[in-house]
């Protein structure tokens, strides 16, 4: 499959790049960068070809992975489904459920692969152990604390404007999504509130009427970083087991399951379509932080 890359930022240098450059099914054909001159870099190093434009690159591939804000992401997003390509997408894949919907449309229309890379969920223990918790059933609360130090001279993630604007509900919420939604079940109600320095509260209410409560930041002290998850229930408690941080397995195992897909197989549980749904989420839970008040899915404007 041949694929070209949007983006040459630090996540596209750390994952996108390797992963397609390494995949013994890709062939990689190009990035478009908006700095020329770091998509050139990017390109050199993976030998594939710089792209001045959007349009041409997409016009020469199959599929494209996006490693770029989701603002600049959606558009892209957008027009390669409306052309017929396959789409690997990082999380969120909008800001907006109008955006996300439109997405989710196309690749219905032109009958697409896609999958959306929530990093650790793609990692095979995490997978199993998400599969197993949903068919066990019976849970009665689900809790996920997600919070990060990113702005320190060393990480290169704290350089993001998007990140320092829209913070941990964002950036790391739809990691916490993607662990409770398959298990728990459709949100129905997101209340909120949000703290000093990117500390913000989400609790779910979900079809099943379970509660889940998650703890997001990504500008907490660095002596509270912290990844802890667990489900309780009749089952007792059970606590999400730690995942090794390897994004370019992480996204090798994204790329099987598109070509898979686009090959007759089963669509990626983390479709465009489960990507809309954590959009919708963290778009309520934005509007419950603002206005205070407990906001119905759906009804987020």
């Amino acid at each position: 499959m041949r694929f070209g890359l949007f983006g040459t930022g630090p996540w596209a240098h750390q994952a996108h790049a390797p992963a397609l450059a390494a995949h013994p099914d890709v062939e990689f054909v190009g990035v478009w960068g908006r700095d020329p001159a770091k998509a050139a870099e990017l390109a050199g190093l993976h030998g594939a070809r710089a792209y001045a434009g959007r349009a041409e690159l997409i016009a020469d591939v199959d599929a494209v992975a996006i490693a770029l804000p989701p603002d600049v992401q959606a558009p892209i997003a957008l027009h390669a489904a409306r052309e017929g390509r396959h789409l690997l997408l990082d999380k969120p894949v909008a800001f907006t459920n109008a955006e996300a919907a439109e997405i989710v449309d196309a690749v219905a229309e032109h009958d697409l692969a896609s999958v959306v890379f929530f990093t650790r969920r793609l990692m095979p223990q995490l997978a199993e152990f998400v599969a197993d918790a949903a068919a066990t059933g019976g849970w009665t609360e689900a809790r996920v604390d997600h919070l990060g130090s990113i702005f320190t001279p060393d990480n290169p993630f704290g350089a993001s404007p998007w990140r320092k604007e829209s913070g941990g509900l964002w950036d790391v919420g739809p990691h916490a999504l993607a662990l409770v939604l398959p298990v728990l079940g459709p949100v129905t109600e997101v209340a909120a509130m949000a703290g000093p320095h990117d500390m913000t509260h989400l609790l779910l209410r979900h079809a099943s009427g379970t509660i889940s409560n998650l703890t997001l930041s990504v500008d907490a002290p660095p002596a509270a970083e912290r990844e802890d998850a667990l489900f309780a229930g009749e089952a007792g408690v059970r606590p999400v087991p730690d995942q090794p941080w390897s994004p370019v397995d992480a996204l090798g195992r994204a790329i099987d399951q598109l070509i898979a897909h686009a090959a007759g197989g089963p669509a990626s549980e983390l479709d465009v379509r489960f990507g809309a749904e954590v959009t919708a989420v963290l778009v309520a839970a934005q509007e419950a932080v603002t206005s205070g008040r407990t906001v119905a899915i759906g009804t987020a404007r």
